[in-house]
């Protein structure tokens, strides 16, 4: 299927959590708030359905009502021109193909796709980049390739199968996040496909500015579940040409991500809910319940301290 798309637009995207009730039903009236903060924070997007979002615990039928309440809430609070990139990576060509079809129908404007990671001794690099070249070639919606060795069976996907994947199906492929904190590998690929009709994003706060100085397209971060403002601040720095407060508000981004990475997704959720408000700890089993209780002052006062400067941000 060919596909003309531009790339997602510049900016920071929120890898949106997804909270669930004791039962494990999901919360949407905490995801609704969640999001609501979001769009009134000034990200230019979101993504559902991420290794946040725990898409692995979530069934076909909750992750196209996921989809619908987001677009829903967004657009009746007048944030129409905010993206949703949707997680639809699965172990076979078809199941992926399947999820970017529900995704679209949903309301999704860009699908992010993990590599096949099941059979992991089998997905050599030629395998795995002819998995994204048929998906590509058939997909319904523009997709990001999502290079996340940690959840993907130890898989990193080169720089080279990224940019010739890039050149090979333009408009259908579209872009990277690269979790895996390369930052050679965003220089590589942005400096070999064109910036604007290819966004590769740094995937993580921790390393957001050097990122931007590689040709992030912006970021995608865990940390913009707690602060987004201060994520859309350091944007702005960068594109101001203020460099040194930049590195000043980076390194505390950085700590407050390295604390953050060591509490995982219902730790993340835990943050959320303690500061803002809303939602819980809970994630679906085996990931359990985390309760900002039991986190040590190690691990919350970086935290609270870009909190604080988010309720200041503009």
């Amino acid at each position: 299927m060919k596909i003309t798309s531009s790339k997602p637009p510049y900016g920071v995207y929120t890898p949106l959590v997804t909270f669930f009730h004791e039962d494990e039903s999901i919360d949407f009236a905490a995801v609704e708030s969640h999001v609501r903060r979001m769009a009134k924070a000034g990200v230019a997007g979101l993504v559902l359905q991420g290794s946040n979002g725990e898409a692995p615990h979530l069934d076909h039928e909750e992750r196209q009502e996921m989809i619908t309440r987001t677009r829903l809430t967004l657009d009746s609070l007048g944030y129409e021109q905010i993206k949703l990139i949707v997680g639809c990576g699965a172990p076979s060509v078809r199941e992926t193909l399947r999820y970017v079809a529900e995704a679209k129908a949903a309301g999704a404007d860009f699908a992010l796709v993990l590599p096949p990671a099941y059979w992991a001794p089998a997905m050599t690099a030629a395998v795995v980049e002819s998995f994204f070249s048929a998906v590509a070639e058939a997909s319904e919606l523009p997709f990001l390739i999502y290079n996340f060795p940690t959840v993907a069976s130890g898989i990193d996907i080169s720089s080279d199968a990224i940019v010739r994947l890039g050149k090979e199906h333009p408009g259908t492929i579209v872009g990277c996040k690269l979790t895996c904190g390369n930052l050679g590998k965003l220089q590589r690929i942005w400096s070999s496909l064109p910036e604007d009709s290819f966004a590769a994003f740094a995937g993580k706060s921790d390393f957001m500015l050097p990122g931007l100085v590689g040709g992030s397209n912006g970021v995608i971060a865990a940390l913009a579940n707690v602060v987004p403002k201060v994520h859309v601040q350091l944007l702005n720095l960068w594109s101001e040409g203020k460099l040194e407060e930049g590195r000043k508000l980076q390194t505390k981004l950085s700590n407050a991500d390295g604390a953050l990475q060591k509490v995982g997704v219902a730790g993340v959720k835990a943050v959320v809910s303690y500061f803002f408000g809303y939602g819980s700890g809970k994630a679906r089993r085996p990931l359990g319940t985390t309760s900002v209780q039991t986190l040590s002052e190690e691990i919350l006062g970086p935290i609270a301290e870009v909190v604080e400067l988010g309720k200041v941000a503009v």
